[in-house]
């Protein structure tokens, strides 16, 4: 049976917006687990996320206080229907990313990050997936914002999609 996922970070409410978009807020409803890369800011994000969701997952970010550090994991990891996952909020510069992965998460087969609210989706050498949302309330330097889905069937990670976070709208690749 599928297993369906949004993959979220960098949500800085309330600010960089007051709440989060009516479609990622549906996206969550339909999802079975969802994760949170960190930087949540406030505590009524993850009290909502956390009331709301089938299974949540998620890290504390930079931006985050104690209050969210003491509730929330550094490193979070699970596995789901045979894949490996791990969250961290910051995976440092982009140059030799995939290799400083590697050696930090050996025994992953998906890593989900945020922080620098850009969207990526790369391999590793070692054959890991790493994979950052971007931001649903916080474009920065990117044409929108974005939040992704994706399916976890048969042991493998299967239609990832990243989705404009307005509208929901899958955007092209």
């Amino acid at each position: 049976m599928p297993i369906d996922l949004v993959l979220v970070a960098d949500t800085h409410l309330p600010k960089r917006a007051k709440a989060l978009p009516d479609s990622l807020w549906s996206a969550i409803d339909d999802a079975d687990v969802v994760f949170h890369a960190g930087d949540w800011v406030d505590l009524a994000t993850l009290d909502a996320l956390e009331a709301r969701t089938r299974r949540l997952v998620g890290v504390w970010g930079n931006n985050d206080g104690r209050e969210l550090r003491e509730r929330l994991p550094e490193v979070a990891r699970v596995e789901l229907g045979g894949v490996r996952f791990a969250m961290t909020h910051e995976t440092g510069q982009k140059a030799a990313r995939e290799r400083r992965m590697d050696q930090r998460f050996p025994d992953t087969d998906v890593l989900v990050f945020g922080h620098s609210h850009i969207p990526w989706d790369t391999t590793t050498h070692n054959g890991m997936r790493l994979l950052n949302p971007g931001s649903p309330t916080d474009r920065r330097r990117q044409p929108h914002c974005t939040f992704l889905t994706a399916q976890v069937d048969a042991g493998q990670l299967t239609r990832l999609e990243l989705r404009e976070a307005r509208t929901g709208a899958p955007l092209p690749r």
